[in-house]
């Protein structure tokens, strides 16, 4: 057998062992988010509102080797203040929006010995994908996007090898607000930055 024949072996074989060794885990998950804008002109400021999120969690994890990853679907009200001066004036505009968050990460349990079933961390990163629910949002100058892609990093711990707590920040990819007027706010738009902690209980 060729070398290349020996390699598609092993790869045909990685395929079906993966799945069938793979841990597959779901259950509900709720937590909150402080979330706020991120402006590319600094002409504006944004403080952080908190907000809430809930849904279902999918997990696959590969036995003794700790790698695996997750997959949620998640409503996610997300809430953002900002603040603009304009010639001695300063206007303020809450923006509340609603999403459905489908994200994917990558995850690696740290296994500890002796104690590994009742307490593992973990760390994860992946993608987030939003979709806005709420009806059209044009409040004074500003227009919501109707999708919004962000990058989550995030770390956690496993307890008694069913309740998972986490932690992660969001960095916004495209743009989650942008300004319609005319005038000085032309132009600017807005990216979510935003920290979440969830709970879940995986059966």
């Amino acid at each position: 057998m060729t070398m290349t024949k020996r390699l598609y072996a092993l790869l045909l074989a990685l395929a079906v062992m993966i799945p069938a060794m793979a841990q597959f885990s779901i259950g509900p998950r709720i937590g909150m988010n402080v979330n706020a804008l991120h402006f590319n002109k600094d002409i504006f400021n944004s403080d952080n509102r908190a907000g809430f999120n809930g849904g279902l969690e999918m997990e696959f994890m590969i036995p003794m080797v700790g790698f695996g990853f997750d997959l949620s679907a998640m409503y996610v009200h997300r809430v953002s203040q900002t603040q603009v001066t304009e010639n001695g004036t300063t206007a303020v505009a809450d923006l509340a929006s609603d999403y459905i968050e489908i994200p994917l990460n990558i995850k690696y349990k740290i296994g500890l010995p002796v104690i590994g079933k009742v307490f593992t961390p973990y760390i994860f990163t992946g993608p987030s994908f939003a979709f806005r629910t709420s009806k059209e949002a044009i409040k004074e100058f500003y227009h919501a996007k109707k999708s919004d892609i962000a990058w989550n990093f995030g770390i956690g711990v496993q307890l008694i090898s069913h309740l998972q707590i986490g932690a992660s920040y969001g960095i916004g990819l495209t743009k989650a607000v942008e300004f319609v007027s005319d005038h000085q706010s032309a132009g600017i738009d807005g990216k979510n930055r935003y920290w979440t902690v969830t709970a879940a209980w995986l059966f």
